[in-house]
C-alpha cells in the first residue's frame, strides 16, 4: 500500500512527454477495465462491478457482475461474468443474448462488436443496437477473421488485435456489419482502443502505451507508432475528447490529457 500511495503523490506532479500530462483520476480501487465515450466513462473493478463516472465519483450501475463494459454511441453494453450480453437501459442492465462475447465495443457508429474466447468476431446491426430497449432475442453478425481485443469508431472504422498480438483494421458499415476487410498493420499489443475522433493507442505484453500518428480520411490506418510515457505498466486505455483514461497494473486509474 506505500508503493501505491507514493505513486499517487508522484502522479500529482507528472508531467508526460509528447503532448500528454497525466494526473490522479477518480478511483474505484482496483480497477481492472475502463472505457470513454461521448463524454461518458464507465469501468469495472476487481469484484467485476460496473461503475459510471459522475463529476469526479464512480457510481455502481448493477448489482450484475461483468468481465466487460463499454459505452458509446449505441449505449452501455457489457459481457456478464457468466456469460450474456446485456445492455444499460433506464437504471438496470437488460439481458439481450447468450453470446459468449469475452469483450465488447459500443464505440462505433451505433453498432456494437466483441470477441468471444475463441477469438470470433461478432457484430450487431445499429439498427438494432441502438434502438434495443427490452429483453429480446437478438441476431450477430459473425465477421471473418479471429481477434481478441476489437475497439470501434463513429470516424473512421474498427481496429483489432489477434492471439499472435498482430494489429489490424478495417472500415465497418454500421447498417450492415459489412467489412472492407481486415489489414495488418506494423506493431504489436494485447489491447487496442479507438476514440470517436479517431485517435488511436495500443498497450503491449511490457504495458507500455503507443499513440497511432498519421491518421485521417485518405490514410485510416495511420503511418507509425509513437511511444506514451508511462509511470507504471498498463493494464488498460481508452480516449475521449482529449483525455487518456489508463488502468496501471496497480489498478490505479489515471486521467491523462493528450
Amino acid at each position: 500500500m506505500k508503493a501505491i500511495a507514493a505513486l499517487l503523490l508522484m502522479l500529482n506532479y507528472l508531467s508526460v512527454s509528447h503532448g500528454c500530462t497525466c494526473m490522479e483520476g477518480p478511483q474505484q480501487f482496483p480497477a481492472v477495465q475502463i472505457d470513454a465515450g461521448q463524454g461518458n466513462v464507465v469501468m469495472t473493478d476487481r469484484n467485476n462491478y460496473a461503475y459510471f463516472l459522475i463529476g469526479s465519483q464512480w457510481y455502481k450501475m448493477d448489482s450484475l457482475t461483468l468481465q466487460h463494459v463499454s459505452v458509446g454511441p449505441a449505449g452501455i453494453w457489457g459481457v456478464a461474468l457468466e456469460d450474456g450480453v446485456y445492455k444499460y437501459v433506464a437504471g438496470s442492465f437488460v439481458y439481450a443474448n447468450d453470446h459468449t462475447l469475452e469483450q465488447v465495443d459500443a464505440g462505433g457508429d451505433g453498432q456494437v462488436v466483441g470477441v468471444t474466447h475463441t477469438s470470433t468476431i461478432h457484430c450487431l446491426k445499429s439498427t438494432i443496437a441502438s434502438d434495443y430497449r427490452e429483453q429480446s432475442t437478438v441476431s450477430w453478425t459473425t465477421l471473418p477473421g479471429l481477434l481478441t481485443y476489437v475497439s470501434c469508431s463513429s470516424k473512421y472504422g474498427c481496429w483489432g488485435v489477434n492471439s499472435a498480438q498482430n494489429i489490424y483494421f478495417t472500415k465497418v458499415t454500421p447498417s450492415t456489419c459489412g467489412i472492407s476487410g481486415w489489414i495488418q498493420v506494423d506493431g504489436l499489443a494485447v489491447m487496442v482502443e479507438i476514440g470517436t475522433d479517431g485517435s488511436v493507442f495500443v498497450v503491449n505484453r511490457g504495458g507500455e502505451v503507443f499513440q497511432r500518428q498519421g491518421i485521417d480520411s485518405s490514410t485510416p490506418q495511420g503511418t507509425s507508432w509513437t511511444k506514451i510515457p508511462m509511470p507504471s505498466r498498463i493494464n488498460h486505455v481508452s480516449y475521449d475528447r482529449g483525455n487518456l483514461w489508463v488502468v496501471t497494473d496497480y489498478g490505479i486509474i489515471l486521467k491523462c490529457l493528450c
